[in-house]
């Protein structure tokens, strides 16, 4: 199955989130963690962001169990 989230995606459940494979693209995370998908990539490329990621290539990928780390963190 793949992830894809458009400009209308509703912010995802955290049992949705936890249905998800384990890496998810950035759009998905920055949709997950409610933060745009410009400043998540901010984060990434200034080694701040609060998930982890993997590169292969030119592409980059959020590790799902880094999400829902923060999200289940949270009150």
């Amino acid at each position: 199955m793949v992830w894809v989230m458009t400009k209308t995606a509703q912010r995802p459940t955290l049992a949705e989130i936890r249905e998800w494979p384990a890496t998810v693209s950035v759009t998905s995370a920055a949709l997950a963690l409610n933060v745009s998908r410009a400043h998540l990539y901010q984060q990434i490329s200034q080694e701040a962001a609060p998930v982890r990621t993997l590169k292969v290539g030119n592409r980059i990928s959020v590790v799902t169990s880094s999400i829902l780390a923060i999200l289940e963190e949270q009150p």
